[in-house]
């Protein structure tokens, strides 16, 4: 049965909801001025009763992985909203192959790279490419001084590059566990308060990872 939680800690409201066999969260980020859906999982009649109605202008896609996708076609046909996703996984889930799971395919509105931005509402996120559990993985990071409340902490959109105390599998196709640990210096040069939102598990910061996961794979 899906669970549904939401946290206050950094600078953007999140809610998030947990879908599927392997309990992964999708999340709904808002400013009330735009409103970000990341990685549709699982279910989408059970995403759109989660969202009451919300329109939803983009829907960032973290990886290829079909349990971060396989939702995101039916959820896009229901709300008009743009698919994001890296130029280096965005072909994998317009076509994917057999061995990806078998989800629907879903047209990339908007292919990303490393430095891009994504504006929703007064929200700019920027995307910091991560490869390492796939070659087009990314994460998004959100700059307190870009939203409402500059005195709150940044929010960064991990999927499954960091996790509470762990980190996403590189030995999946397309997995690279040297890629993986030059993404994770790269997070851990964030700010120790940032808000870590992963793709399945406990949300954290990264200063929290700095002895566990940082201090353990760098």
């Amino acid at each position: 049965m899906a669970r549904t939680f939401k946290t206050l800690q950094g600078c953007v409201p999140v809610r998030g909801i947990v879908l599927g066999p392997i309990d992964n969260n999708t999340y709904l980020i808002s400013d009330e001025k735009g409103a970000l859906l990341v990685d549709p999982s699982s279910d989408a009649l059970a995403i759109m009763r989660f969202l009451g109605g919300m329109k939803i202008d983009a829907i960032v896609l973290t990886h290829r992985h079909h349990d971060h996708v396989d939702a995101a076609a039916a959820v896009r046909e229901a709300t008009g909203a743009t698919v994001i996703a890296s130029e280096a996984d965005a072909s994998r889930i317009e076509s994917p192959l057999p061995s990806d799971g078998g989800f629907a395919p879903c047209p990339v509105d908007r292919r990303v790279k490393d430095g891009d931005m994504v504006a929703v509402g007064n929200m700019s996120w920027k995307v910091i490419t991560t490869p390492g559990h796939t070659p087009g993985s990314m994460c998004l990071l959100l700059d307190p001084e870009s939203t409402d409340h500059p005195e709150k902490a940044p929010v960064l959109i991990a999927g499954d590059t960091l996790f509470f105390g762990s980190i996403g599998r590189t030995d999946f196709e397309g997995g690279d566990i040297n890629a993986m640990r030059r993404s994770l210096r790269r997070l851990q040069a964030l700010p120790d308060e940032t808000v870590v939102l992963p793709g399945h598990g406990n949300m954290t910061t990264i200063g929290a990872e700095q002895r566990r996961v940082f201090a353990f794979y760098l």
